[in-house]
């Protein structure tokens, strides 16, 4: 029997485990029929999961969690039962403001402390002037991260500079006709503002918050619920196309791939920076970036519960929506180790005996479990902070208090 799935997704590297399960073969030795549909907002993806034209989805982390907690009346009902990496985001800015930056200390080495301080300074400099970043959801761990950074460093991002919306593919060019001051995207829109459109690199989400959660896969509830078959072939294609992605030998091959018009459309040029983590960061200067982007390593596709809740904590924390028990459920019920578990255990897949951690508790990259097979980490916040998923009110509290 052979499954028939269609899965839309937005041109960035990391959608590459889903263009390598097609391009490789994965789908199909696993029985899948794997149709792939480039949509150019996240927008896009909302709408057509919620009139069944897809499947799954290639999506932001936090926007099915968003979902199924209301917070927007044309969606779906959703599931998470796999990730689609760690990390691969980055703050880029505009050479007029990198330059005000410089002014105020901030260097090339991407330290989120340094240059959030620097950033700190150019706004108290000019505080009528806020600058303004373009972020490509509010439902994203780009709008979260980019928040977490400014509030750590003393900036308060509804108040110091503006935020708004912007799709992916139109942040390097918003940047260069001014309409924006710098941006928090995927790449390779911070590769293409860099080498194409003049910017600088801030910082890495990387360094804000190291082995973080982003992409995931997005399945609707009803269809997981109706083919639980095919969802699990789905699970095992992936994982093996994961595992593919992950290798070094294979990064030029996935980057050609990607560059291909119907995948990311871009030279495979802007792609295999963040693949090798030898990124271009400004002014010729290239910078080695540990754990720019995992798709592989470290259980990156394993449905942190854990990840889940930091997600809910910053909508809550940011006003998107009132903290209660019933909403942490919600929050935490959306993402599904147990099926990844179920699934891929049968498989020889070395993963997680737990389902959530707490995270910037590994200062290193630490073996767990008997075999030593799986490393975690480090995992740390730049700010030194932590997050237990077993005290998330208290969390919440701090972040509140924190923020005033």
């Amino acid at each position: 029997m052979t499954y028939e799935i269609t899965a839309g997704f937005v041109p960035l590297l990391d959608s590459a485990i889903l263009v390598a399960a097609r391009e490789k073969g994965f789908a199909e030795k696993n029985s899948i029929a794997l149709s792939l549909v480039r949509e150019r907002s996240w927008a896009s993806i909302r709408d057509r999961l919620a009139v069944s034209h897809f499947n799954v989805a290639h999506i932001l982390g936090p926007m099915p969690i968003a979902f199924n907690l209301g917070l927007d009346p044309l969606s779906p009902k959703m599931i998470v039962p796999m990730a689609l990496g760690l990390g691969g985001n980055a703050v880029t800015v505009s050479a007029k403001l990198w330059r005000a930056m410089a002014g105020q200390g901030a260097m090339a080495n991407l330290d989120a402390y340094n240059n959030g301080q620097a950033l700190r300074g150019v706004i108290a400099a000019k505080p009528s002037d806020p600058p303004r970043f373009g972020v490509v959801h509010p439902y994203s761990g780009h709008n979260y991260e980019l928040r977490y950074w400014l509030a750590a460093s003393g900036i308060d991002p509804d108040r110091d500079i503006e935020i708004l919306v912007l799709p992916p593919p139109d942040m390097g060019d918003a940047l260069a006709e001014g309409l924006i001051d710098g941006y928090c995207a995927g790449e390779p829109w911070n590769t293409y503002g860099v080498l194409n459109r003049g910017a600088h690199l801030a910082t890495t989400k990387a360094a804000i918050w190291k082995s973080s959660p982003e992409k995931v896969l997005g399945v609707n509830a009803g269809w997981a619920e109706a083919h639980p078959e095919a969802l699990s072939a789905l699970i095992v294609a992936l994982e093996e196309a994961s595992r593919w992605c992950g290798r070094a030998e294979n990064h030029a091959e996935l980057a050609d791939i990607l560059s291909r018009p119907a995948y990311v459309g871009r030279d495979s040029a802007l792609l295999l920076p963040a693949l090798t983590g030898l990124l271009p960061v400004g002014g010729g200067d290239i910078r080695a970036v540990q754990d720019f982007f995992v798709p592989q390593a470290k259980a990156a596709t394993f449905p942190w519960k854990s990840h889940a809740l930091w997600f809910y904590t910053q909508m809550v924390r940011w006003g998107q929506i009132e903290h209660s028990l019933s909403h942490q459920q919600i929050a935490a019920e959306t993402y599904r180790p147990d099926l990844y578990r179920n699934v891929l255990k049968a498989q020889g897949v070395v993963m997680p005996s737990a389902s959530a951690k707490v995270e910037g508790a590994l200062t290193v990259e630490t073996p767990v479990g008997s075999s030593g097979t799986l490393s975690l980490g480090p995992d740390g916040f730049f700010d030194g902070g932590l997050f237990d998923p077993d005290a998330v009110g208290d969390y919440i509290a701090a972040q509140a208090k924190h923020l005033a």
